[in-house]
């Protein structure tokens, strides 16, 4: 089992309560020993019945209570319970109905028993799967419900439980499977709902204390309190990761759900775990309330989202790469390439430029860059600021939109700057420079190594083993274009370009390699 998972809803009860069990009677004795009361400690004062939440009394103490705090958003947290039709005669654990003797007295009850289960004889037959998982109301008039989008995907049907054991149908308003949030409808004049709104996640601090409200374990209306442990996580789960990080108690069953600051807003939507066993180990991750609400409101307008596009691929900035672009500091999108037909394919962003700031928000790091653009309205003109051969300059750019964007992404390539093959009487068909043969890209170098007719520069024939070539993953069959932000088209220009940079006091080469179908990328590799 990876040891990140996106929360599963819970398939069987009861299972589910047998884990509870035997984790409970794992952890007892040390429960009793951790809550055994210090000779010398003083009881606490318990607040009056109905007294507001208590802020904290001193350096590592919580609230006195949360109760009131609780009691008053529990009706707006609600449980998605899903069902899924799948055939059961092609998987692995499918187990048909077994033939029995003509005249048996257990016909009936084996009839009953695989009836129930979607078994046809021994072909077997479609069943049904059950999901559970969270959610919460942020529209009491209009009954809209945001959970994870993971936990109705595929789904058939949708039923909205609400703590006080009233059942709503929903239908599936929009979903994005980017930032796994989905918008889900249920009718407001069947039920009066109970709505919460979304706070300002941005505002939460490390060590600020949240609480979560959810169903692990199909356990509904369950309750745990923790702190922000830690903001801006990437797990890898998507493009635009900005996880909250939280010890609050998550665990099977709580995605979709709430995590609340002590105010009763909400400013993350509990979607994943670090866990080798499934259950809490005190790290749990929220998509932030700030990314939420504006996906969620696309979502509920559109019914799919609309984001900004800037056309580019990117790759972070090192610090061996600022230092070959003279760069005094890491930081920014190195631009590793150009989308055919996007937004900045007139020439406003090149190759090897260094984006540091867009739209008056600074860009310290690449995956900074996708989360602003995305959240930019699609057609809006921003000023991008950045870095081109070691001088900063701003550009005008209108965004496109990401989705009609993406299949240009899929079916064209990177566009590398145009460059000329320049006369040279004295031409070098091969050569050798650090730790890499090169040659010259022509027909038979491109049948050799399967290389697009639109890809220009210098071939690389040979990596030497444990060259710095090899160190940093190039490749045979892979094409230098630039080196150092100047476009190289034969052996010589990149040995002459090498030479240049060792005369200038450089450590590192930056060098825009392409693979055979065009797509580019950066490297540094050490000339020492």
């Amino acid at each position: 089992m990876k040891p990140t998972h996106i929360l599963p809803g819970v398939r069987k009860t009861l299972l589910a309560a047998t884990t509870v069990l035997m984790a409970t009677a794992m952890v007892a004795p040390a429960f009793a020993q951790a809550t055994a009361p210090a000779p010398t400690q003083e009881p606490l004062p318990v607040p009056p019945q109905g007294a507001l939440p208590a802020p904290p009394r001193g350096p590592g103490e919580g609230p006195a209570s949360v109760a009131d705090l609780a009691e008053g958003l529990l009706d707006s947290v609600v449980n998605i319970s899903t069902s899924q039709t799948v055939k059961g005669t092609e998987g692995p654990g499918a187990v048909p109905m077994p033939q029995l003797p003509e005249g048996s007295p257990f016909q009936d009850f084996f009839d009953d028993f695989f009836k129930d289960r979607g078994g046809q004889g021994p072909g077997g037959g479609s069943q049904k799967v059950q999901s559970l998982g969270s959610g919460f109301v942020v529209d009491a008039e209009e009954g809209i419900v945001v959970t994870n989008n993971h936990v109705i995907a595929d789904a058939d049907e949708i039923e909205v439980n609400f703590p006080d054991g009233s059942k709503l149908k929903a239908e599936l308003v929009g979903k994005d499977t980017k930032t796994d949030i989905a918008v889900l409808k249920v009718d407001p004049k069947l039920k009066k709902l109970k709505a919460v709104k979304f706070g300002d996640s941005n505002a939460m601090r490390i060590g600020d204390w949240v609480m979560a409200i959810g169903n692990p374990f199909g356990l509904g209306g369950t309750v745990t309190v923790g702190i922000v442990s830690a903001r801006n996580r990437d797990i890898n789960a998507g493009p635009y990761d900005d996880f909250i990080q939280t010890d609050a108690a998550i665990n099977r069953g709580n995605s979709g759900g709430p995590l609340f600051n002590m105010h009763g807003e909400v400013v993350g939507i509990n979607t994943a775990i670090i866990s080798p066993s499934g259950g809490s180990i005190g790290i749990g991750f929220s998509i932030p309330a700030q990314l939420a609400a504006g996906v969620v409101e696309q979502l509920r307008e559109f019914g799919e989202t609309r984001r900004g596009w800037l056309g580019v691929r990117i790759q972070p900035v090192t610090d061996e790469i600022a230092e070959s672009l003279g760069m005094t500091t890491a930081k920014g999108a190195l631009v590793a390439g150009v989308i055919k037909g996007g937004p900045v394919d007139n020439g406003t962003v090149l190759p090897g430029d260094v984006i540091i700031k867009f739209d008056g928000k600074d860009v310290d790091d690449m995956r900074d860059l996708p989360r602003v653009v995305a959240e930019s309205p699609v057609g809006k003109a921003v000023d991008v600021v950045i870095v081109r051969k070691g001088v900063e300059q701003t550009v005008k750019v209108t965004l496109g939109r990401l989705e009609d964007g993406e299949k240009l992404a899929e079916n064209g390539e990177s566009k590398p700057e145009d460059s000329a093959a320049p006369e040279n009487d004295e031409a070098v068909s091969t050569a050798t420079v650090l730790g890499m043969t090169i040659g010259e890209l022509n027909d038979e170098a491109r049948t050799k190594f399967e290389i697009s007719a639109d890809v220009s520069g210098v071939v690389v024939t040979e990596v030497g083993a444990n060259s710095a070539a090899a160190e940093r993953g190039i490749q045979a069959g892979e094409v230098i274009t630039e080196i150092a932000q100047e476009s190289v088209s034969s052996p010589k220009d990149v040995m002459d370009r090498i030479a240049a940079l060792k005369e200038q006091g450089r450590k590192n080469a930056l060098l825009m390699l392409a693979s055979k179908t065009g797509e580019l990328r950066f490297v540094t590799i050490r000339m020492d």
